[in-house]
């Protein structure tokens, strides 16, 4: 692919000056209009897809080294979620590049009234480090669809994925429009000075407060992509051995460093023991002994994150697990009980393999826990009857949620993901996310002939009352 020489293309930036002259020269990519047609949208995606293909066994070592991520985890969750992604977005380019037409009522007529989808300008997606490749590609397909420049920020807590990025999409994108920018915080810092057309975070809730303040100075939109406590509900009834598999599954994925896994466990009183029984052996079926040196299960990022697990599982009584090793980032899949709602395993997000499993006896009761988190990205309800979720659904505010599973809210394409409240603002995927990095542009368009002399004054009585019944009659 042939790239103009300017600002010295898909070389490293570092400094303060470099980001400012990259800024500068990705705002005048984009006034130039190179990346808004069809077929530079449609060749950045194809190239996308064919660094995910060829460049596979790469992402798998890379993925590996930053925390032991298992190679099935990494082509489920990010490779194949990413080419899933690009498919879609693929498939249905033209359509959402088409102008929509809308309703234009018969007291404006004759005319046209439609909106288009225009792109925003330069954008910046800040990507978190729990699923690395995902995080920072799947937004940029979302905003290369929409026809942006883009600078993508990996996260320096996967420092091989970055590198990866950094290093490899230099040789398939067009480095003019679409650069990867590598640094810490104070790189991000700098990032943020600087005007972008719309800002991309997903991370904790602390630094998209930050974020969101550095992006309002500028008057600039954002989409965060936060967090928070999502609750597991498990109402009798439910098939306990199902769902206990179900919630091991979705729990001990990526060891729990996952923004929607299941943070907690809420079960009626009457079937606690049963779920707790089958939560153990789910675990021993899926991370017996052996699991860790087979590479089946993920490392934790950093020694710091296991320290800080260590001190939450003091906060609860262990049932089975608890071991772990700073050293070697290991944390055992853990189930707890006798937790106190005030403790810090039920005030922070947890992000990482412990399970509190917390009784309750009157839906009322779980509501009331669930509210006392704020809201949370994601809702799980296991119960085979409907009025039960329904309830749930209708008492508790939430990103998203799933019914007898988890997590496969955010995996269809087609439906929108993102939070509410502290757990986030605004949505991405599919459709939602082509919207999301675009500006929607609203057109009504008119011929000189026939004229309407009514809707010029001077306006008498008459004329008045007139147009009156019109516009009362005609909506």
């Amino acid at each position: 692919m042939k790239n103009h020489t300017v600002c010295n293309s898909g070389a490293a930036v570092q400094t303060e000056a470099e980001i400012a002259e990259l800024c500068v020269h990705l705002r005048s990519v984009f006034q130039e209009r190179r990346t808004s047609g069809y077929a530079w949208r449609k060749e950045q995606l194809m190239q996308l897809q064919r660094f995910l293909e060829e460049r596979e066994e790469d992402i798998l070592q890379a993925l590996h080294e930053d925390f032991r991520k298992p190679q099935t985890e990494t082509w489920f969750t990010e490779i194949h979620y990413l080419l899933t992604e690009i498919t879609v977005a693929l498939r249905h380019l033209r359509r959402w590049m088409k102008p929509v037409t809308v309703h234009t009522p018969l007291r404006y007529q004759p005319g046209r009234s439609y909106y288009i989808c225009e792109p925003c300008g330069v954008v910046l997606n800040i990507a978190a480090w729990n699923y690395p490749l995902q995080l920072s590609l799947a937004p940029a397909v979302a905003a290369i669809a929409a026809g942006n420049c883009l600078v993508i920020k990996p996260s320096e807590m996967a420092p091989a994925t970055a590198a990866l990025l950094s290093d490899g999409l230099k040789d398939y994108l067009d480095s003019d429009a679409i650069r990867v920018v590598q640094g810490g915080a104070e790189v991000t810092a700098s990032l943020l000075t600087h005007r972008f057309d719309h800002v991309f975070f997903t991370g904790s809730q602390q630094v998209g407060r930050l974020v969101l303040s550095a992006a309002s100075r500028h008057l600039t939109p954002v989409t965060l992509e936060l967090g928070g406590k999502s609750p597991c509900i498990v109402d009798k009834g439910t098939n306990i051995d199902v769902a206990a598999r179900r919630i091991v599954w979705a729990k001990y994925i990526n060891a729990g460093q996952t923004c929607i896994s299941p943070d907690y466990v809420l079960v009626q009183s009457a079937i606690r023991q049963d779920l707790l029984d089958a939560l153990q052996r789910a675990i021993d079926a899926m991370y017996g002994p052996g699991s860790r040196e087979r590479g089946a299960y993920a490392g934790i990022i950093s020694e710091g994150h296991v320290r800080r697990l260590q001190e939450l599982m003091k906060g609860g009584s262990i049932v089975c697990g608890g071991g772990s090793d700073a050293q070697s980032r290991y944390v055992e899949p853990t189930i707890l009980t006798d937790v106190s709602l005030s403790s810090p395993l039920m005030q922070e997000e947890i992000f990482g393999p412990l399970l509190p499993v917390i009784a309750y006896d009157t839906p009322e009761e779980a509501v009331a826990v669930v509210r006392s988190a704020g809201d949370p990205l994601a809702l799980y309800i296991f119960s085979p009857q409907r009025h039960v979720y329904e309830y749930f659904m209708g008492h508790i505010h939430s990103g998203g949620v799933c019914i007898n599973d988890l997590l496969f809210q955010a995996a269809i394409p087609a439906l929108p993901f993102g939070g509410r409240g502290t757990s986030g603002i605004g949505r991405y995927h599919g459709r939602s996310g082509f919207e999301t990095f675009s500006r929607l542009r609203s057109v009504h368009r008119k011929g000189t002939f026939p004229e309407n002399a009514l809707r010029y004054p001077p306006f008498g009585s008459l004329k008045f009352k007139l147009l009156q019944q019109l516009f009362k009659r005609f909506h």
